[in-house]
């Protein structure tokens, strides 16, 4: 081997030698520097007090069925739809100051008791405001809730109709055909004084259980 070549050997050990010591050093520096962040990190939560084991057992929870909104409401609407505002209530109505009405099978006790509060009033609807059709949608949507709720006694809000073009109720008179219509109402009759007197109605519905399927 010539000098020269042994002089080029040298110097590639000596880069070798540099690198190799440059790595080392990367290294020594790269490890003190985390075990100085893990003594930070010691002494930051040294006073922390760990959370206590929960004893519950960590159980998935079912997920409720998916309800089908848009379903019930194009049924609510269908069924709205089939209520007419056309059919003839007055010889139906008792002619007492409650205006009240109940199926022909049903005892003659239970407008007086509907009417004295036997029953509790569990859910009520508003229907100031509104447009016969959309009244109309609101009280098929409200008596299909108030079944599934297991609900017997309601109260519905039409009005006085005060507000109207001729004074006149309009929507009572409305309200009342189509309740008489709905085969999950069994009475009802004006409200006392304190519950909204004639600017409502207290509503007797079937009960779920025996409600007939469709």
């Amino acid at each position: 081997m010539r000098l020269d070549d042994l002089g080029g050997l040298r110097d590639a050990l000596k880069v070798f030698a540099r690198e190799r010591a440059r790595i080392e050093a990367k290294r020594r520096a790269d490890a003190i520097a985390q075990e100085v962040q893990a003594r930070l990190f010691r002494e930051a939560v040294q006073d922390v007090t760990p959370l206590p084991k929960s004893d519950r057992a960590d159980i998935l929870r079912a997920r409720p069925e998916p309800v089908a909104r848009q379903r019930e409401l194009d049924e609510a609407r269908a069924l709205a739809s089939s209520l007419s505002d056309d059919i003839d209530i007055e010889l139906l109505l008792q002619t007492d100051e409650s205006l009240s009405w109940k199926r022909a099978e049903l005892s003659h006790q239970v407008v007086p008791k509907l009417r004295r509060g036997h029953w509790s009033v569990k859910a009520q609807l508003d229907l100031h405001g509104k447009r016969v059709d959309e009244a109309r949608e609101a009280l098929v949507t409200f008596l299909t809730e108030a079944i599934k709720r297991e609900i017997r006694c309601v109260r519905i809000v039409h009005g006085k109709g005060l507000g109207s073009v001729n004074k006149e109720p309009v929507l009572k008179n409305k309200v009342m055909r189509w309740l008489v219509q709905r085969e999950e109402v069994l009475a009802f009759c004006q409200a006392r004084p304190n519950d909204g007197g004639s600017g409502a109605l207290i509503v007797l519905l079937i009960a779920a259980r025996t409600q007939k399927k469709a």
